[in-house]
């Protein structure tokens, strides 16, 4: 009977497989699909109780869902087994393709294992292949590569025989499709949470963007994006309204420049050896009028993507109102702060920077300079440079009056930083040059106070006469303005490349450069004749003199020796005169 009846219990299982089949398909959530699954083993393949003990990323199965007893369902759902107690009962009972049936027999062994199990009450079985309560019937879950998805546990069979092997062949076809169910499940939530993390990520690069683009948009200072490496490395890309406002120029022109382009000449190489990745310069950018500022440069690099393009991140602040303050403590450090002349430091530093400390050699025979004017070079092999003589030691000299060339001394105007400040000089030399072929150009005295055609460094030293009777008199302040305007008119009365210093007191220095003996003995008429006449200080006239002493600076000598020899002149040409004529006021 049981096998007339065999093609019939096939096509109802068929039938049923094919239904709780297309029910899986229909399920979106992991959950539900669980859910599916045993609820398809109860409905569609005879079974009363279902469950699906499903593996976690530790290794352990857990009991994902339950189908046909709520006791049961409530009891075990949840509960967590080891790998290594599962692992050990698909190894043991009788194998069934792939299925795995454990006989109440040999499962008393399994009873006090940690798999949640169910207990369920009945007769023992009265025929061979009868149903035992305490059988056990597993049907394991595989991914496409062999890996364990989970197993699915199977009770009471609805007939109370245990499954023949259609009945086995139709459990392990269903979980084989479950096992697709599952993995398709699986791959749809790891789908949905990448989309949501996708689109978290998304919504947070959005807001880092907008938030980096108002930062910079709106940042007090200046803020540039520039291109790196290429043709084009360097070019700015975008630039907001504090650089644009702060060089003048809006944003559409800035694109067409980098920064090499705006940058002063004389910071190009600061620029150039700015590195890119926190990098910092403080040069002068030009702004549209043609004037510049000082900005302080901050590089760091920004990548577009993980290996996209990197752009520089500029950041430019306005350092003007920094750098006027420097170049003020800078000038009060190295000038009067009465006259405003440059101080007794700044004077021997201006004229330290002129001498080196080789002495003056004797001058060329008659025979070495004839050979050197026949040959166009000076008696020790040097060429004589244009514009300018052979010294007695063999040496070019500078020629030029008032000139301000290598070593010189630059005149009064705005200074390279486009301050005030007209005195801005290389230090001294601190190492004597030895060979023939120096770079350095040598300052000579002339021979004798006799003019004759060398011209040199002279060095005026002014002494006052009659001040402190002015000061003992009419007090400080009319001193002081006495002061103020001796400066005034001793300024007047030189060249712009020429300097005048305060030494201290009532004693001035004066530096003028290629004079000869008659040159400077005229300027110190000059300038004497030009204090003399009355100052006038809260509505009185006072008069002062002024003894002048001339000395010439010389590469061997010393600043100190240079202004001592000055300083004896003044006096040698102070005692020559009366005291009526010394005192003019």
């Amino acid at each position: 009977m049981e096998t007339e009846s065999e093609p019939y219990v096939r096509l109802a299982t068929l039938r049923q497989l094919h239904r709780v089949v297309a029910d899986l398909n229909t399920a979106r959530s992991l959950a539900d699909t669980l859910q599916t699954v045993v609820d398809g083993i109860v409905v569609g393949l005879g079974y009363e109780l279902a469950c699906v003990n499903l593996v976690r990323p530790d290794g352990d199965l857990v009991v994902a869902a339950f189908a046909g007893d709520p006791a049961a369902e409530a009891l075990i759902t949840g509960r967590v087994g080891s790998r290594a107690s599962w692992e050990r009962r698909l190894t043991m009972g009788e194998c069934w393709d792939g299925l795995r049936f454990i006989p109440h027999t040999e499962g008393w062994v399994l009873l006090e294992d940690d798999v949640p199990q169910w207990h369920t009450d009945g007769p023992d079985p009265r025929f061979e292949d009868e149903w035992h309560p305490e059988d056990r019937l597993y049907a394991p879950m595989y991914a496409s590569g062999g890996e364990l998805l989970g197993v699915i546990s199977v009770d009471r069979p609805r007939n109370g025989r245990r499954p023949g092997a259609w009945g086995r062949e139709a459990l392990q076809m269903y979980a084989f499709q479950a096992a697709i169910a599952i993995s398709n499940a699986r791959l749809r939530a790891n789908m949905q949470r990448a989309l949501v993390r996708l689109e978290r990520e998304q919504q947070a690069l959005r807001a880092s963007e907008e938030s980096f683009r108002q930062a910079f948009e709106y940042a007090p200072s200046g803020m540039a994006i520039a291109e790196m490496g290429g043709d084009q490395h360097g070019r700015l890309l975008r630039t907001n309204d504090a650089l644009c406002r702060l060089l003048g120029r809006p944003a559409s022109v800035l694109r067409r420049y980098s920064f090499s382009d705006l940058v002063h000449p004389e910071d190009i190489g600061t620029l150039l050896r700015t590195s890119a990745e926190g990098g910092r310069a403080e040069l002068r950018l030009g702004r549209r009028d043609g004037t510049y500022v000082w900005v302080s440069l901050r590089n760091s690099v920004v990548a577009d993507a993980a290996d996209g393009p990197r752009f520089l991140l500029t950041h430019v602040e306005d350092i003007e109102e920094r750098k006027r303050h420097e170049l003020q403590l800078a000038h009060r450090a190295s000038h009067d702060s009465l006259t405003g002349l440059p101080n007794s430091a700044e004077l021997r530093a201006r004229l330290g920077a002129r001498l080196c400390r080789r002495p003056q050699s004797a001058r060329a025979s008659a025979i070495e300079a004839l050979d050197a004017a026949f040959e166009g070079r000076d008696a020790h092999g040097g060429q004589a440079g244009p514009g300018g003589q052979v010294g007695p030691d063999g040496y070019e000299v500078r020629a030029e009056a008032g000139g301000a060339g290598e070593h010189g001394f630059q005149p009064d105007g705005p200074d390279r930083y486009g301050g005030s400040d007209p005195f801005d000089f290389p230090g001294a030399p601190t190492a004597p040059t030895d060979g023939p072929y120096d770079h350095h150009v040598h300052t000579v005295a002339p021979a004798t106070d006799v003019d004759d055609g060398t011209k040199g460094l002279a060095v005026l030293f002014c002494d006052l006469d009659g001040f402190k009777s002015i000061n003992d008199r009419f007090g400080h302040h009319t001193g002081d303005a006495v002061l103020i305007e001796v400066a005034r008119r001793l300024t007047t009365g030189v060249r712009d490349g020429d300097t005048v210093a305060r030494l201290g007191g009532d004693e001035f220095v004066v530096l003028a450069d290629g004079l000869g003996a008659a040159d400077a003995a005229d300027l110190a008429v000059r300038l004497r004749n030009a204090i003399i006449p009355p100052i006038r200080v809260d509505g009185r006239a006072v008069r002062v003199g002024a003894s002048f002493g001339i000395g010439w600076a010389s590469c061997g000598m010393s600043a100190d020796e240079v202004l001592r020899s000055a300083d004896q002149r003044m006096y040698i040409e102070k005692r020559s005169r009366s005291k009526a004529h010394r005192r003019a006021g």
